[in-house]
């Protein structure tokens, strides 16, 4: 394996297209998380990608998330609200650039995949092998009946003292019941307790099906004290849901200037929304005078609002 963090992780990005492509022979699918999990099962982590940072997910994890981002630039992958899809450039992509150099290469210079490279065809099914002759299975011995074990005098001498207790256990159950039954029948009537006032009903409040979490990922997350930008999976990152009006909100000391973000659903770019609360369209704007600024998500419109 690769020594460097981002050679590793070069490494990883071919093997989520290799992931994907057996799927699509497969006629199976894979969610992201899956996909992830088995590029990582695949190239292991070292032990400083395996090291967990602040959101309790280990450095090397990050950065290919991060990462996929490129492939998705170079059109070889597609990240939709059903799963992530492969294109067939990028199933061609796997065979143009076989080694994690070139491969490497291309993905960062933007190196289009050569127009004469087929999609790469899915390997034929290995021949299935002779089954072996079925042996005779010996006849069945129908066992002996065992003869039921004699108690031992100690044995005898204990079931007759469990006996006993069990005896004397009853006795005394019989005995005491009625008593407390009698005692029982003899209580005082509780006091009728006085009426309480009636309680004030509270408001109902209109829920709405929400996410797990929202994040707002863009490039100001280091200010907000994120590891860095552009990273929807930290605690720095994620809004708050009001329970009153269904909003997510977020607020923070921003310095002046212009930023750009997105809203991201779970802690992933799996499902998220942009301008105008378009699925992973363009980015939002912020242009801000300095100072706190307040972000609210409407997850039943899509919509944000700044102020």
């Amino acid at each position: 394996m690769a020594k460097s963090i981002a050679d590793n992780t070069d490494l990883r990005l071919k093997t989520v297209l290799h992931v994907l492509t057996e799927g699509v022979w497969s006629g199976g699918s894979l969610n992201a998380g899956e996909v992830l999990a088995e590029a990582t099962a695949r190239v292991p982590f070292s032990e400083h990608e395996a090291t967990l940072l602040s959101g309790g997910i280990p450095r090397g994890h990050k950065t290919l998330t991060s990462a996929t981002a490129k492939l998705v630039k170079a059109g070889w992958l597609v990240k939709g609200r059903s799963g992530w899809t492969i294109t067939d450039d990028g199933m061609r992509a796997t065979v143009a650039f076989p080694d994690a150099d070139s491969f490497a290469t291309a993905l960062d210079a933007g190196t289009p995949v050569p127009a004469d490279v087929a999609i790469p065809p899915a390997p034929a099914p290995a021949p299935a092998a002779k089954a072996a002759p079925a042996k005779k299975a010996p006849a069945k011995r129908t066992p002996a009946k065992k003869a039921p074990a004699k108690r031992t005098p100690a044995k005898k001498a204990a079931d007759a003292v469990g006996k006993a207790a069990k005896a004397i256990e009853d006795a005394i159950e019989d005995a005491v019941e009625p008593v407390v039954k009698a005692v029982r029948s003899r209580k005082a009537a509780p006091k009728t307790a006085a009426k309480a006032a009636p309680k004030a009903e509270a408001p109902a409040v209109e829920t709405f099906p929400q996410p797990e979490a929202v994040a707002v990922a863009g490039d100001f997350n280091t200010i907000l004290g994120a590891p860095e930008n552009w990273a929807p999976q930290y605690d720095e990152a994620q809004l708050t849901l009001d329970a009153l009006d269904q909003l997510w909100k977020i607020s923070a000391d921003l310095p002046a200037g212009s930023y750009t973000f997105k809203i991201a659903l779970n802690r992933s770019w799996d499902e998220n929304y942009g301008a105008f609360g378009t699925f992973d369209g363009p980015n939002h704007e912020l242009h801000h005078d300095g100072g706190t600024v307040t972000i609210r998500y409407d997850h039943r419109t899509r919509d944000i609002t700044i102020n």
